[in-house]
């Protein structure tokens, strides 16, 4: 697993198709934008651990 410090206004760009920015940090919580091609799924988390499917 990668870890990055990233501040609002910067992002990082995944495989050259997937860019994540912070768009906003406050009180210990992040923003993101993810923009992504429409045929990736993106899924939360905490919904993935609720269904039990972790490989989606």
């Amino acid at each position: 697993m990668l870890v990055l410090g990233r501040k609002p206004g910067e992002y990082v760009v995944i495989d050259g198709k997937i860019k994540v920015k912070v768009i906003k940090s406050e009180s210990g919580q992040l923003r993101l934008a993810i923009a992504a091609p429409r045929e990736m799924k993106i899924i939360r988390g905490e919904v993935l651990e609720r269904t039990n499917n972790k490989n989606y």
